[in-house]
């Protein structure tokens, strides 16, 4: 099995055994174990491994920015975003959703059964009931006192690392060496009403590209979005840099494109490459992604910029 024209140009040569891969941002060791049992299976595929594995923080009340249990935007409302990409280049995504538990599942029906890529707001919200979805309350009561203290000075300012989490981006290759990936968070505290980041953002958030890798990141979503960030580490990749550098060189250019703001933000990248090989890279001290091969289960603490 090969790694397609492009990785033999550039002399990649496919993995030594096709054993399933995923990793994912954060400590979110819990989220790959679901992920790897869906690789493991006779047939288990990326798309499903990554779908499956992102619902874990989006249905946990105790993850306080994926999902349910998420901190709401300074009017009290939990607006959820989230895609999905797999090997064959298809992408879904839901932005500014409102109401409904696990939208990576409502993005990849965005992907497969309509011609858009993008669902946002109350026609997302409508695209998911007509699926089968049900309206929850996302808000629970701890997330309610957070923003109820937060009213009282009513003060914005993004806090790097915050609780060590904040989106999860996973990614996932399968026995067959095809990649995809997911990407689903309930974006930065407090923020604007109608704020979306780069989570939900083909490109942004999250880029696969089956033939040279794939990529997905955390942190500051503005600064993401200015840069295409993902996309950028699959290009650096495609030049035929490895996933660690290619992450350094992306949080680089991050950084050149902030002079002034780089020391007050987070960003975290995390990529692999078709042959198997993986590797992050960070602004500042301090993430830490989550990764499963071969039975093997490692917590990496990122090298950064800071150092």
């Amino acid at each position: 099995m090969g790694t397609g024209i492009l990785g033999r140009r550039l002399g990649w040569a496919a993995p030594a055994s096709n054993k399933p891969l995923v990793i994912a941002t954060w400590n979110n060791m819990n989220a790959c174990q679901v992920a790897h049992a869906v690789l493991e299976k006779e047939g288990g595929k990326a798309l499903d491994a990554v779908e499956a594995g992102v619902q874990i923080p989006e249905g946990d009340p105790n993850d306080r920015s994926v999902g349910y249990g998420g901190r709401p935007d300074r009017e009290g409302k939990v607006t959820l975003d989230s895609c999905i990409m797999d090997e064959k280049g298809r992408c879904g995504s839901v932005v500014f959703l409102e109401e409904i538990k696990h939208p990576v599942k409502v993005a990849r029906l965005v992907m497969e059964k309509t011609p858009h890529v993008i669902l946002a707001g109350e026609g997302a919200q409508q695209f998911a009931l007509k699926n089968g979805f049900e309206r929850e309350n996302l808000l629970t009561e701890a997330s309610r006192k957070d923003w109820q203290e937060w009213l009282k000075k009513s003060e914005y300012k993004p806090v790097i690392n915050i609780e060590n989490h904040d989106t999860i981006g996973m990614l996932a290759q399968d026995s067959n060496s095809d990649l995809s990936g997911a990407c689903t968070t309930s974006g930065a505290a407090f923020k604007m009403r109608g704020r979306v980041g780069d989570s939900p953002i083909i490109g942004a958030g999250l880029y696969v590209d089956n033939e040279v890798g794939a990529a997905t990141g955390t942190g500051l979503g503005e600064a993401l979005l200015r840069t295409v960030g993902c996309f950028l580490v699959v290009e650096f990749m495609r030049q035929g840099y490895s996933p660690q550098k290619a992450c350094e060189m992306g949080v680089k250019r991050i950084i050149d494109h902030h002079p002034d703001t780089w020391n007050d933000f987070q960003i975290g990248l995390i990529a692999i490459d078709k042959a198997g090989n993986y590797g992050g890279y960070s602004i500042q001290p301090g993430f830490t992604y989550a990764v499963i091969r071969e039975g093997r289960e490692r917590l990496v603490k990122v090298p950064s910029y800071k150092g």
